[in-house]
């Protein structure tokens, strides 16, 4: 922990259900507030992870014994998110005695009273005095990082052309889809900027994004100046943010979207099939701050301020953590 951390914990948890969209918010939260936290990924059983979390009695009880176990000694400060940790964190905050410092990333759908803060992004509509209110979702994204990523990775790909850009690409998710038909009009956009404008392309699927996707995208890219990051060894997506000159990403992550621009560079946004009011909300949102743009096939520049979502929120938090030291 640096001199610039004002904080009166020693000990941090980050507990999700192992999800990496929900644990990078979580863990970038806690990096930003200078811990180097104790990562616990849990499971409640069934059929206790099926009810509101206000219903489970005795959810320390109900961890799953296969995943990471939450015992004493509480930790200082825990930060948790996603639906499964909701009822373990009010259990812990209330066994400590009211010790353990409870932070909930994302709309935790019960009262944010339940918790010491609760960082949520505007789309959420969450308003109460312990909500810090952020315009994206939380990451790990910042300058050192892209700087130690692109040092350490970027040779293999120097042989990229300018402009550079970044494809981020999600797929299938409860509200969106990554279509056959979505999937061949990115590749020939994407092929075209390769040919038009002389672009590099470094692309890196997901999960969600489905082998059949990622092989119409190979074809439609195949010998072009274009890199597809085949899933072995470590994702160079930090290397690829740094490289870029340009950001484009699919609509489906909120995550992915708020990491591209995190970077201040311009970002470009390929709307996927479905969506609900919240996303459509997020996205108006970055519009309107200018951070992102449709992509329609061609390359534009602007310039805005980076998203600086995870600084402020940390910053937030230890304005309160310092409160607590002087009451």
């Amino acid at each position: 922990m640096n001199d610039s951390t004002v904080t009166l914990a020693q000990v941090c948890w980050v507990v999700s259900d192992g999800k990496a969209g929900m644990e990078v918010q979580c863990r970038g939260l806690a990096e930003a507030l200078g811990f180097d936290p104790v990562v616990k990924r849990i499971s409640v059983r069934r059929p206790w992870r099926w009810l509101p979390p206000l219903l489970i009695s005795q959810p320390l009880a109900r961890i799953d014994p296969a995943t990471d176990s939450l015992d004493p000694p509480w930790p200082d400060v825990l930060i948790a998110s996603g639906r499964q940790t909701v009822a373990l964190s009010i259990a812990i905050r209330r066994q400590s005695g009211g010790r353990t410092f409870t932070i909930q990333v994302q709309n935790p759908t019960v009262d944010p009273g339940n918790f010491d803060v609760v960082v949520a992004p505007r789309h959420d509509r969450l308003g109460a005095a312990n909500v810090i209110a952020t315009i994206g979702g939380l990451n790990r994204v910042t300058e050192a990082r892209l700087a130690a990523a692109a040092a350490q990775f970027g040779a293999r790909y120097a042989h990229l052309p300018h402009p550079r850009v970044a494809v981020l690409i999600g797929g299938n998710s409860k509200v969106h889809r990554l279509t056959a038909a979505a999937t061949r009009r990115l590749g020939a956009q994407l092929a075209e900027l390769a040919r038009r404008e002389g672009a590099g392309l470094m692309v890196t699927p997901s999960r969600r994004t489905g082998a059949a996707n990622i092989d119409i995208l190979r074809q439609a890219l195949s010998g072009l100046s274009a890199e597809i990051w085949d899933g072995t060894g470590e994702n160079p997506y930090y290397t690829f943010l740094a490289l870029a000159d340009s950001i484009i990403v699919t609509s489906d992550s909120v995550n992915m979207v708020s990491e591209a621009a995190t970077t201040g560079k311009p970002v470009f946004t390929v709307d996927l099939d479905g969506g609900s009011p919240k996303f459509r909300r997020f996205h108006e949102t970055m519009r309107a701050e200018g951070m992102t743009r449709p992509f329609t096939g061609t390359l534009d520049q602007w310039t805005y301020p980076p998203l600086r979502d995870t600084p402020r929120a940390a910053a937030e938090i230890r304005r309160r953590l310092a409160r607590l030291r002087v009451d």
